[in-house]
């Protein structure tokens, strides 16, 4: 792939992973970028246009698709974390808010562009999921339910896309140094690095990116049969 000639929109770009996608295409020389996010401010980089995008606001996706004609790379980077346990009052509707954003969102974005990009001959998708897609953990319900449906998602969609010239990778990754993990206390990731890696690996027609061995143990777990309960 010849990231010079792509025009990339990346969601929920004004930050953490989603800003370093939009350094890391300027560096490989993007014909140009929408950098977009609720409050996408302004730029004065040459190639980067910021466009304000609710992932959740489906109209206004579908508006941004109208006049974005020239898209054939989308990175579907927005995405948020609640924590939830199946005994809080309101899982409910901590799991609704979270898929709204993290499976619908990432679906919203992916409809309306889809056409955009076979339209324009063909290009890619990637959806930014995580080693959550196959991990568990006290917290993590909504979370993790969001983004295994995601990656349900993301596989029923190369199924359509692939034969109409559209790659659809997945990226998966630990622990990454954002906002949204500013409270783990553990070892995290470079966003930059993980941006780097996957643009690297999607760039050789990678349609599955697992960065780090958090994600490749994690992937490796859900294949092992389901210990029974011990009383």
């Amino acid at each position: 792939m010849n990231y010079g000639e792509m025009a990339v929109l990346v969601t929920g770009a004004n930050r953490g992973l989603g800003a370093a996608f939009v350094s890391a295409l300027i560096d490989l020389g993007a014909r140009k970028i929408y950098a977009a996010a609720r409050n996408p401010g302004s730029s004065q980089i040459p190639r980067v246009t910021p466009v304000p995008l609710d992932v959740t606001d489906h109209d206004q996706i579908t508006a941004l698709a109208e006049r974005l004609p020239d898209v054939t790379m989308v990175i579907n980077n927005a995405g948020i974390h609640r924590r939830a346990s199946l005994f809080d009052h309101d899982v409910v509707d901590v799991v609704d808010t979270v898929t709204r954003t993290n499976l619908l969102g990432t679906l919203a974005v992916c409809a309306a562009f889809a056409p955009v990009i076979i339209a324009n001959g063909g290009g890619v998708i990637v959806n930014v999921l995580s080693a959550g897609s196959w991990l568990a953990g006290p917290g993590n319900l909504a979370y993790a339910t969001s983004k295994a449906a995601a990656l349900s998602l993301t596989n029923n969609m190369r199924t359509e896309l692939n034969p109409r010239g559209v790659q659809v990778a997945a990226i998966h990754a630990g622990f990454i140094d954002t906002d949204m993990m500013a409270a783990f206390p553990g070892p995290k990731l470079s966003p930059r690095a993980v941006a780097d890696a996957a643009l690297a690996e999607i760039g050789q027609g990678a349609q599955e990116v697992l960065i780090d061995d958090m994600s490749q143990k994690a992937k490796n777990a859900s294949a092992l049969p389901v210990a029974p309960l011990v009383k």
